[in-house]
């Protein structure tokens, strides 16, 4: 029935279009962009930038257009994957195995909403170029994860919320408020700080990931303003087949992080980003 009704929707949508059969020939391929940034989003824990940010800079997109673009597409994807993250907890994990989810989904997605306005409320701009920051950003991030996973490959797996949680959640509001900054300079960010931490802490892979997919998701909605606003540079024709594929990516996303072991699962969450990084370098 909701199926019906979003295509119903789309449809609608769809059908305002003055080219939708030119359309159609020439920009239904987004579909799968958006379902392929979806996927890798929701089941790393990585924002759909890092699929988004490097396609767009191959095809010539402004940074504003592809800033905007990307967050609207996320919109959909990361919702998408954060209700079936969501429904993961409250149907297997809400209880202590999980404990820690809620507050720190809480209190990191507060903050990076914080942040990512004080970087549009102070003009905070990026020090370096889109393509370079984002590089840097990725390929740092990816190189910390993969130089941790091999360091505590054979350690037990723990979940330190009753010993740490409070300190966990505190330093969590300072990196969401950081992250919401970089977030707001390139659609990703806030997402990979928090997966990044939290599995540096021991914590479930899979908690991680759905910390960071929430938090991502509401942060991206907290941009809307800017996005669909007076200055929006964002690309609708784009967001009419990205964001439907989107939305597709992440209900299915959890189901392929649920294959993964959690060593497999850091590893493939580290190379992918890392693997980003790199292309930006040469794409742009």
């Amino acid at each position: 029935m909701t199926l019906c009704l979003l295509l119903l929707l789309w449809g609608a949508w769809a059908w305002q279009a003055d080219n939708l059969q030119q359309l159609l020939l020439s920009h239904s391929g987004f579909t799968l962009l958006g379902i392929t940034g979806a996927i890798f989003a929701n089941a790393t824990g990585a924002g759909g930038g890092v699929i988004f940010i490097p396609a767009f800079t191959a095809l010539s997109f402004s940074e504003g257009e592809a800033i905007h673009t990307s967050f609207l597409i996320q919109c959909f994807g990361m919702t998408a994957g954060a209700l079936t993250w969501a429904y993961h907890y409250f149907t297997h994990h809400k209880g202590h195995s999980w404990q820690g989810f809620a507050p720190f989904s809480i209190v990191a997605s507060i903050t990076s909403i914080l942040g990512l306005w004080a970087s549009e409320f102070f003009a905070l701009a990026a020090p370096i170029s889109l393509h370079l920051s984002f590089s840097i950003f990725s390929i740092t991030l990816g190189a910390i994860i993969i130089y941790n996973t091999r360091k505590s490959a054979l350690l037990t797996q723990k979940e330190p919320f009753q010993q740490h949680g409070v300190v966990d959640c505190m330093v969590l509001c300072f990196l969401g408020f950081v992250g919401g900054i970089i977030t707001a300079w390139l659609s990703v960010g806030v997402g990979e700080i928090i997966v990044i931490y939290l599995m540096l802490r021991g914590y479930c892979a899979k908690l991680s990931i759905a910390t960071g997919v929430v938090v991502s998701a509401i942060t991206v909605w907290a941009a809307t303003p800017l996005t669909l606003g007076e200055g929006s540079m964002a690309n609708f024709e784009v967001l009419l087949f990205a964001g439907p594929g989107a939305a597709i990516g992440g209900l299915i996303a959890k189901r392929i992080a649920l294959f993964f072991s959690v060593v497999k699962l850091k590893l493939f969450f580290a190379a992918w980003i890392m693997l980003t990084g790199f292309v930006m370098l040469f794409v742009a």
